[in-house]
């Protein structure tokens, strides 16, 4: 699978819902580096990460742009995540279904066919701000 088509096939799982062909998509070693957080490693921590995200948000990604290198092992996509708040994060604003729009990016390296680690980024600021509102 090239890395357009991998980074692609990502989205599309998450877009469906469907955690494990989204979870199969990752090597056994993923990094992931959550926006303005820590880096986890490992599908494990990942599939506990999407868990989580999946019980606070409902989200669709639309618009998306795929970018690849040449070489294949890097990649990057940009896209507007369409979300719904579903249930209060520690932390953040008290959730009672708001909607939100937000530009947002990811950088991804691919090892054979895989997600080896995908960096993602949206300003955060600008989501509290639209659930506050």
């Amino acid at each position: 699978m090239t890395a357009a088509a991998t980074i692609r096939a990502y989205y599309d799982a998450f877009n469906a819902g469907d955690m494990d062909r989204f979870l199969a998509l990752l090597t056994d070693d993923v990094a992931h580096d959550i926006n303005q957080g820590a880096r986890q490693t490992g599908r494990q921590a990942f599939a506990t990460f999407m868990d989580h995200m999946n019980r606070c948000y409902k989200e669709e990604l639309t618009d998306m742009v795929i970018m690849v290198s040449e070489d294949g092992t890097r990649g990057a996509a940009e896209f507007i995540v369409n979300g719904t708040y579903l249930a209060t994060d520690e932390g953040l604003p008290e959730a009672n279904g708001q909607t939100y729009r937000l530009p947002a990016g990811a950088f991804f390296e691919i090892r054979d066919g895989k997600v080896a680690r995908i960096s993602n980024y949206y300003s955060l600021p600008d989501w509290i701000a639209q659930v506050s509102g």
